[in-house]
């Protein structure tokens, strides 16, 4: 059965009242009493990349475990943990808890033999609240040691819902109906009708990666997809190269990019958020970027003065990027996962509370984020767009891969790939780039 564009939301949670039922069981656990017992009074620091407004939110969605619990939890962001919490970690300065963004990354820190197991109670409540999929990304040679924390969905195409309106043109259904889509839109507008941006510093080309990994998942399937991740499958095999050149039918063609900005090589250049100021006002069409994108619609100001409204019926929305097949529904994402140094009282509750929904809840409902979390409540998510994004990763059919640069080793992932996407921009044939970034497994 093909699945709607619109999803019918999940039935709201009973969840008034249950919120103060889980953070009792969860305190009493521990200790067989009433609050915290002998962890109250006692702080969890946790550190992580969140930062800024997210960050402010990420503390608030402690309040209630706090209060009910008697634990203060710090959480402190860091602009470069990336960078610096391996050195930190061996060091001898690890925070109670990390917040990590990448598998990639929670595999270095498990290599270094300061991250625990996760405790009993964690794993029970991931088995419970997350697909095996999720649960496999926090596990290493056969040991579960981080639950998943959020969530983001990749593969979405943004576009303006008053624009399809005038064109006449609607959402496409499969890879063929949005080539389809983009020629009739080139016609209609006499514009191309992409923009794309990759420029991110030190990180420039990843959103190519976000496109070929969408490819590679809808033309060759998950099975692939998981070998070429494991390296099992090369750069060089004709599968990646497939996505490379349907790929390439859009972002190397110069009658389809770079709408609002100039040529092919123009991507390069753009920042990958100053897409949406393009999308917002109608220069561009169609955009291929992951599900934070609406956040950045929040510094975009329109001609009226406000921002950009996200909604079906809106000033944009988006559509997730169609398969060969109507009715499929895969899809990649990224998320980050909490790893602890410790196993103190204080810590082990704080560990189970962030793998329960009560928590997934608590953070959705203060906006901009979704989760995994397959019982936490998606219609507290603060928008219809997000309310969408978490049902779909909480549906069942949904095949979901996490982004496959963050899975590869680091010298491929956020090196060779990366930079690979930018060289392809800048005109190196295919076949070479293919190799050059193959080769990144011999660095």
């Amino acid at each position: 059965m093909a699945l709607s564009q619109r999803y019918r939301l999940l039935a709201p949670l009973a969840l008034v009242g249950a919120a103060t039922l889980a953070l009792s069981g969860c305190a009493e656990s521990t200790d067989g009493g009433e609050g915290g017992g002998g962890s109250e009074g006692a702080t969890v620091r946790i550190s992580g990349g969140i930062t800024g407004t997210e960050a402010d939110d990420l503390n608030a969605s402690f309040e209630a475990f706090e209060k009910e619990t008697g634990i203060n939890v710090e959480y402190t962001g860091d602009k470069s943990f990336e960078g610096n919490i391996v050195t930190k970690v061996t060091g001898g300065d690890a925070p109670d808890i990390a917040i990590v963004p990448q598998p990639g990354l929670l595999q270095t820190l498990v290599e270094t033999g300061k991250v625990m197991p996760a405790p009993e109670g964690v794993e029970k409540a991931v088995d419970e609240n997350w697909s095996e999929d999720w649960k496999k990304y926090g596990t290493f040679d056969d040991t579960f040691y981080a639950a998943p924390m959020l969530a983001n969905l990749k593969g979405y195409i943004w576009y303006s819902p008053a624009k399809f309106e005038e064109w006449g043109v609607e959402i496409p259904k499969t890879w063929d109906e949005l080539m389809t889509l983009t020629e009739t839109i080139k016609e209609k507008s006499g514009q191309a009708p992409w923009c794309a941006g990759f420029a991110s510093g030190d990180a420039s080309g990843w959103p190519g990666t976000d496109w070929i990994e969408d490819l590679v998942l809808r033309q060759s399937g998950p099975e692939v997809y998981d070998q070429w991740v494991a390296g099992d499958v090369k750069f060089t095999d004709p599968e990646i190269k497939e996505a490379f050149d349907a790929v390439g039918e859009i972002l190397l063609n110069p009658e389809y990019v770079n709408a609002g900005f100039g040529d092919v090589k123009s991507i390069n250049s753009t920042a990958f958020a100053d897409v949406a100021a393009k999308v917002a006002d109608g220069s561009c069409a169609l955009t291929h970027q992951a599900s934070f994108l609406s956040a950045n619609f929040l510094d975009v100001e329109t001609a009226e003065g406000g921002t950009p409204e996200v909604a079906p019926d809106g000033d944009v929305y988006a559509f997730i990027t169609p398969g060969e097949t109507e009715g499929e529904l895969q899809v990649s994402g990224g998320g980050e996962f909490v790893a602890a140094f410790n196993d103190d009282e204080a810590t082990v509750q704080v560990l189970e509370f962030m793998a329960s929904p009560e928590f997934a809840d608590a953070r959705v409902e203060l906006g901009g984020v979704i989760s995994a979390n397959k019982n936490a409540d998606p219609s507290l998510a603060s928008s219809e767009f997000l309310q969408e994004a978490m049902t779909i990763m909480q549906d069942e059919s949904t095949t979901f891969r996490f982004d496959a640069s963050d899975l590869m080793p680091s010298t491929v992932g956020s090196g060779s790939f990366w930079k690979g996407m930018v060289d392809w921009i800048d005109g190196k044939p295919t076949d070479q780039v293919l190799s050059d970034i193959q080769a990144g497994y011999e660095n």
